[in-house]
């Protein structure tokens, strides 16, 4: 009876989720995922991670491309790593990267993102059955996902009658700060969203800040302001999983200030530039373009004097020295794709506390 009783249990192991609460981390991001079983249709509903890691350590487990089986597909879990005690299962399929879809994308460029993702990455997955099932019944998988997971992070420029915005929060408490947008004021123009939530202020959290120190703090800030904030619909998507939205998540789409990407092939005479390692504004060492030769495909290809490099074809240089970098922009050999930023936008982003976003 006992062996049959286990047999059972075998079966049924998919509405069993495991759940271990591991001190180190906090509750902060508990595996939850609202339906878990697995409903008639044998399709389940994507669970999400957020995995946060040391520079050193790695997120313990292995993206695969397998014969024979589509997707992404997790493998090779850590005993007692980060993705093994969030809840993250063999044979599960990621379908998407800091809200970012890519169950359609090139395999080399998926585990690309994870890596320039840096320490912290938000992972959606899908367990192996329910993929199978989804694929077989044709069904669009985006289609399971919400369609924007980001806050956002926007710059403002005070007009007359000043940011467009008002603030509003529960009675004596603190950190609570929605916003009400005037349409077609500073902040609507910004891209903030009405109703959306404040996370930050020029870089700062505000979860301690009462009203009044709001205030204070925003007419300190002069004429410009730069706000992280988390529509009523993103807010709720990490509260009911139990998770911080993570500002390193921020889409910075909306700012004036841009990385830009380059490509370059490269002609008789070269690129047409030189690396050069010097300091950065933000201390640290960087790598930087300069001697970019008129007419030579680097000022084709939009490069300025003083860039700073910041990834070679989609993947970051951070903690590469000068001689390790080269390598990388010589990995092919007649072409390559970098990512810079110049240097106002470089100060503004280490100026709001995202340097590492770029």
């Amino acid at each position: 009876a006992a062996m049959k009783q286990t047999k059972g249990l075998e079966g049924d192991k998919k509405s069993i989720i495991k759940f271990e609460f591991n001190p180190k981390d906090g509750i902060d991001n508990p595996a939850l995922s609202l339906a878990e079983d697995i409903d008639g249709e044998g399709v389940g509903q994507p669970r999400f991670y957020l995995l946060s890691k040391g520079s050193t350590e790695t997120f313990g487990f292995c993206l695969h491309e397998e014969l024979g089986c589509q997707g992404h597909i997790l493998r090779q879990l850590e005993l007692g790593g980060q993705a093994q005690r969030r809840g993250l299962q063999d044979g599960d399929r990621l379908l998407q990267v800091n809200g970012q879809f890519v169950d359609h994308m090139d395999h080399r460029r998926v585990v690309q993102k994870i890596k320039a993702s840096g320490n912290q990455v938000l992972l959606a997955v899908l367990d192996a059955d329910s993929y199978e099932a989804a694929k077989a019944l044709g069904q669009d998988l985006s289609q399971m996902l919400p369609a924007d997971i980001r806050p956002r992070l926007c710059h403002l420029t005070r007009d007359k009658s000043g940011f467009g915005f008002t603030l509003s929060g529960p009675e004596g408490t603190k950190g609570t700060f929605q916003l009400s947008v005037r349409q077609g004021g500073p902040a609507d123009k910004a891209g903030v969203p009405p109703g959306s939530w404040l996370l930050e202020l020029n870089g700062a959290s505000v979860r301690n800040l009462s009203h009044a120190q709001l205030a204070r703090k925003l007419k300190q800030s002069g004429s410009k302001v730069t706000l992280l904030v988390a529509s009523s619909a993103v807010e709720e998507f990490y509260r009911l999983r139990g998770m911080r939205v993570p500002a390193a998540l921020a889409d910075t789409s909306w700012l004036p200030f841009k990385a830009r990407e380059l490509h370059m092939v490269k002609g008789p005479a070269g690129y047409g530039f030189l690396l050069k390692e010097d300091d950065c504004r933000s201390g640290g060492t960087g790598q930087f373009l300069w001697d970019v030769d008129a007419g030579l495909p680097a000022e084709q290809a939009g490069m300025r004097q003083g860039d700073r490099l910041l990834a070679v074809n989609g993947e970051s240089i951070e903690g590469l020295n000068h001689q390790e970098t080269v390598l990388r922009i010589r990995a092919h050999a007649d072409q390559v794709t970098l990512l810079v930023i110049d240097p106002a936008a470089d100060e503004f982003y280490q100026s709001v506390g995202f340097g590492e976003l770029l």
